[in-house]
C-alpha cells in the first residue's frame, strides 16, 4: 500500500513516514500543496494524508481537486483546528476522515486500515446505477438525479446519501450514522449529524412532494419514499 503524506512541518512528516513504514506502508512525502498535487496526478496512491494549512495550495483546495479527478482515493485531513465548522469544511472538500493535532499514531493506523478496508469493499460491491423511487445515483460518475433533475452534492453529502440508500426503510440512529459514514474514532456530536441531514434534506427533498428523509423524534431518521401526511 502506497501512502502520500502532504505536510509542511518536516519533523511531523518525518515522524509519519517512519511510523507508517514500520507498519509496512510505502510512503512518499510532499512539503507543500502544489508539489503534492503534481504527485497525486502523476502517480497512484492507495491513501492520502494531508494537512489543511499548506504553502502554495491549501489542503482544502487540494482535497477538492483530488476528489474531482480521483474520487475513490481515501483522504485523511490533519489539522490543529477542531470545531464543527472546520470539520464541515474539510468533509465538504471531500475528506474521508479528520484528525486533530496532536494525535496518537496508533489511532492513525487504525483509521488508515479502516478506510482502506471500507474503500476496497465499496469498490467491489457497487452497481453502476442505484435507483430508489424517482432518485437515481450513478456510482461511476457520482451524479445524483431526482425526477430527471440533477442534484449537486458535496462528497460527504453523497456518502451520507449512499449509506441511507443502502439502509432504506430502516431506522438509522445518529450514532449509527456517525459510525458508518464518519467512523467511530472521533466524536462528531449530535449537532454535527443533524447539520448534514439538513443539508441533504434541502437538496433532495425540499422541491419535491414525496419526501425521502424522515425524522423520528428522539430516535433517528428513516430513508423512505412516501407522501407526507
Amino acid at each position: 500500500m502506497h501512502i502520500l503524506v502532504i505536510e509542511d512541518e518536516q519533523r511531523v512528516a518525518g515522524l509519519l513516514q517512519k511510523g507508517l513504514e514500520e507498519q509496512g506502508f510505502t510512503v512518499t512525502l510532499a512539503y507543500d500543496g502544489e508539489f503534492g498535487k503534481r504527485l497525486v496526478f502523476s502517480n497512484k496512491y492507495d491513501l492520502i494524508i494531508t494537512d489543511i494549512i499548506l504553502p502554495k495550495v491549501s489542503g482544502i483546495e487540494l482535497c477538492k481537486e483530488i476528489k474531482t479527478k480521483c474520487p475513490t482515493v481515501p483522504i485523511i485531513m490533519l489539522t490543529a483546528l477542531g470545531t464543527t465548522d472546520d470539520k464541515v469544511e474539510g468533509f465538504d472538500a471531500g475528506a474521508d476522515d479528520y484528525m486533530v493535532k496532536p494525535f496518537d499514531l496508533r489511532e492513525l493506523y487504525v483509521r488508515i486500515r479502516a478506510l482502506l478496508k471500507r474503500n476496497s469493499l465499496e469498490l467491489k460491491s457497487k452497481e453502476p446505477i442505484t435507483i430508489y423511487g424517482d432518485l437515481q445515483l450513478n456510482n461511476d460518475t457520482k451524479t445524483v438525479t431526482r425526477s430527471g433533475k440533477e442534484i449537486n452534492l458535496t462528497p460527504k453529502e453523497l456518502k451520507l446519501l449512499e449509506y441511507m440508500i443502502q439502509n432504506k426503510e430502516k431506522l438509522l440512529t445518529r450514532t449509527e450514522i456517525a459510525e458508518k459514514v464518519w467512523d467511530t474514532h472521533f466524536d462528531t456530536g449530535t449537532n454535527f449529524i443533524d447539520v448534514y441531514i439538513n443539508y441533504l434534506r434541502k437538496k433532495i427533498d425540499k422541491d419535491f412532494t414525496y419526501k425521502l428523509i424522515h425524522t423520528k423524534p428522539g430516535l433517528g431518521f428513516i430513508f423512505k419514499y412516501e407522501n407526507p401526511q
